[in-house]
């Protein structure tokens, strides 16, 4: 972290110094904002979080909540998700108060007396090490708060605007700030803001959606859930794991350890939905709960003392035509004004632990693209890559579900194998924590002619990082974490063995007219502050002399016009990152976009390529070199 460039700074230095919008922000919700996000979950919020980095973009988030959210009812953090949170600065605080998940237990009848259960498979929860990152438990809320904070300290001093509730909403042909919103408060006094553009992440029953007329399509799996988040006393020994549970007196409860040292979750088994017993078991009481949980976990017993939280919710698998609201006849013949993300375009069954995490990337996703629209970086035809991206994604965490959901609501007797729910979990590891996503070509996503030179960083997949040596210092790090989410490209060149191919890229990337940095870079802005270019060298750190590395990667930063120092890296002694990523040993380059997904890996003498992949979706500036 870097934050003494402007001077010496002795307070937080999470803190970021007010801009922009955030120099004089209204404490009334304005009448005419760039954004308009409603609803402060997890999508919306990490949508606002992006948002809060782009100092003259006035965005702002209601909800009709009256405040912070208490409980959460998703609690389920996948390491991809742990991932973005490095990028928003607080995964290391949020997984120090989290339960972390590392083993999972399945549990089974007992063949010589079904009436009984007894411990199965036991699977790591990674064993394939698919990730650095952990994957966590907390509630939902905090979350939240992590999120508020992060915009709280931001260039504009964002903040949720609660008490509003959504009524509807109104698209003009023209004008700067076309949709119109109608809000109400709990008073009933009514509120009118216009807006360039309106997120809708207010849920399931989002108004936003019905507002702009999208479709969800699918339907009920036809079963039914308790799910309870208790403290109590018991004798089953692995109630601080989690674990899959199937009886033999029919019914299966997954089990969810909870943060703190003794809360936890039970999704329970309630039966299948049939027309009879659909109000019965809609009106399944806590008690009716428990009851079927001990029923479950016979010979072991469940003694609940406190209930924090329960609910009782049917399996439903939909999802929305399109994410904005442009008809699907329409594509391409105008800019999208309004867009729906998380659960407002995609549920399905908690048991994967997808929804809040699958709901996040959506934000990402769209955050930074509005972010670059507004403060003029990209063209408006950015945002249509929003739908077009995330609603494949959505449908394919769809059909998982399906799979997962039905799994786990099947009889034992029904199963092939005991062990088949066990081998399901640990063969989708990847999926389930969220790192299968792939967008395919596109004005964001190069093709991969060029894949062979970083067979690791696949392209249109998130970049995977790895451990490297930062230079000046000498500290191991990973390349991936040093990604933060101030809304930049990061292009990292991988160095051939001798520098003579880096050295003439980096001379073009620094003075060419032509070059991304040059021409995408506003006139009295940093020359990083659009594309952070690192350079990973295949030598180790003590023979890599810092002041012999081209300009390029030792840029002036502040008033002061200090050198950055955090820009050059070598191979860790341990971990090749080059070996360990199949880099080719010519060097090339990997471009990533700003929520984290490889754009394009390239050759370094192939900067026409470079410079053309960027004016796809980048305005020139014209920056004249210095």
């Amino acid at each position: 972290m870097q934050f003494h460039h402007h001077g010496y700074v002795s307070g937080d230095p999470r803190v970021q110094p007010a801009a922009g919008v955030g120099l004089d922000r209204p404490d009334e919700l304005p009448d005419e904002v760039d954004v308009l996000i409603v609803g402060t979950g997890p999508a919306g919020m990490i949508t606002a979080a992006q948002l809060s980095q782009f100092p003259d973009v006035v965005t702002r988030i209601v909800d009709r909540r009256e405040g912070r959210l208490a409980i959460g009812q998703a609690d389920g953090i996948q390491p991809r998700s742990v991932e973005t949170f490095a990028a928003f600065g607080f995964a290391g605080r949020i997984a120090e108060e989290s339960y972390r998940v590392m083993e999972v237990c399945f549990w089974h009848p007992d063949p010589a007396d079904p009436s009984r259960i007894v411990r199965g498979e036991r699977t790591a929860d990674d064993p394939s090490g698919i990730s650095e990152f952990p994957h966590l438990y907390v509630n939902q809320a905090r979350v939240l708060d992590y999120f508020a904070e992060f915009m709280a300290d931001a260039p504009t001093r964002m903040r949720p605007d609660y008490g509003y509730e959504f009524r509807d909403l109104e698209i003009a042909d023209q004008g700067e700030h076309p949709v119109t919103v109608h809000l109400a408060r709990a008073s009933g006094e009514e509120k009118v803001v216009r807006a360039r553009y309106v997120v809708g992440a207010d849920g399931a029953h989002s108004g936003v959606r019905r507002s702009i007329g999208c479709t969800a399509t699918g339907g009920s799996a036809a079963h039914a859930w308790g799910v309870m988040d208790v403290l109590a006393v018991t004798d089953f020994p692995d109630i601080r794991k989690k674990c899959a549970i199937q009886s033999g007196t029919g019914g299966s409860i997954l089990l969810i350890p909870r943060e703190g040292g003794q809360l936890f979750r039970m999704y329970v088994d309630l039966g299948e939905v049939r027309p009879e017993n659909h109000g019965a078991l809609r009106s399944t009481t806590v008690e009716q709960i428990v009851a079927h949980a001990n029923a479950i976990l016979h010979p072991y017993t469940l003694d609940v003392r406190d209930v924090a939280w329960h609910s009782v919710y049917e399996v439903g698998h939909r999802v929305t035509d399109r994410f904005d609201d442009v008809p699907l006849d329409r594509i391409g013949t105008r800019t999208p004004r309004v867009f729906i993300e998380g659960d407002a375009c995609h549920t399905h069954s908690a048991k994967a632990g997808q929804g809040m995490n699958v709901s996040m990337q959506d934000g990402f996703n769209l955050g930074w693209k509005l972010g670059y629209v507004l403060s003029g970086r990209s063209p408006e035809s950015l945002l249509a890559t929003y739908s077009a991206e995330r609603q494949v994604i959505a449908q394919n965490l769809i059909d998982f579900d399906k799979q997962w959901s039905t799994l786990m609501a099947k009889k034992p007797e029904d199963f092939d194998d005991p062990a088949e729910l066990a081998d399901f979990y640990v063969q989708t590891t990847e999926f389930l924590f969220g790192f299968m996503t792939q967008y395919p070509p596109s004005m964001l996503v190069a093709e991969p002619a060029h894949q062979a030179l970083a067979a690791g960083f696949p392209v249109g997949k998130r970049f995977k990082s790895a451990p490297v040596v930062r230079v000046a210092d000498a500290n191991p790090l990973q390349l991936g974490h040093q990604h933060l989410a101030d809304g930049r490209w990061r292009v990292y060149a991988f160095a051939d063995r001798d520098a003579t191919a880096l050295t003439p890229w980096a001379d073009w990337m620094a003075g060419s007219p032509d070059s991304p940095v040059r021409a995408h870079t506003p006139e009295g802005e940093q020359l990083d502050s659009v594309l952070d270019v690192k350079v990973v060298y295949q030598q180790r750190h003590v023979d890599v002399d810092h002041p012999t590395v081209p300009d390029l990667f030792r840029p002036r930063t502040g008033p002061f016009q200090l050198y950055d120092y955090e820009k050059v890296f070598a191979t860790d002694p341990d971990v090749d990152i080059f070996e360990a990523r199949g880099v080719d040993r010519g060097g090339c380059v990997v471009v990533v976009r700003p929520d984290q997904y490889v754009a394009a890996v390239l050759p370094l003498d192939a900067t026409d390529e470079l410079a053309a992949f960027f004016r796809q979706h980048l305005l020139v500036r014209a920056r004249q070199p210095v």
